[in-house]
């Protein structure tokens, strides 16, 4: 029963990590997004850990917006800072949705 979902994460980790770097951050903001939004939708959030996480994805995007425009694109120091932001954004989500708050 395991073995399948195993297989698709490993075939979804792989797809993931043979996209191009900055397809990957936007990919990861979006997914990002979802799981937000998936937690206000099912209670998991509360209000005010809805927008403290929203707040910390729009500075990431800022962020981005930031580097791109000044300079030809993405460089590899400025790509590891956002993906390290979204590492830390991830983690954020999960602890919030965890951590038996609810709203409702």
């Amino acid at each position: 029963m395991r073995t399948p979902i195993i297989l698709s994460a490993a075939f979804a980790v792989a797809a993931l990590a043979a996209l191009p770097a900055e397809a990957r951050i936007n990919q990861r903001q979006h997914h990002q997004q979802s799981r937000i939004y998936n937690g206000i939708e099912s209670g998991a959030l509360t209000r005010g850990e809805a927008a403290r996480l929203e707040h910390q994805q729009a500075h990431i995007v800022r962020y981005e917006h930031r580097s791109r425009v000044d300079g030809p694109g993405l460089t590899g120091v400025e790509r590891a800072r956002i993906e390290h932001m979204q590492d830390r954004a991830s983690r954020n989500v999960y602890r919030q949705k965890h951590d038996g708050q609810t709203n409702g």
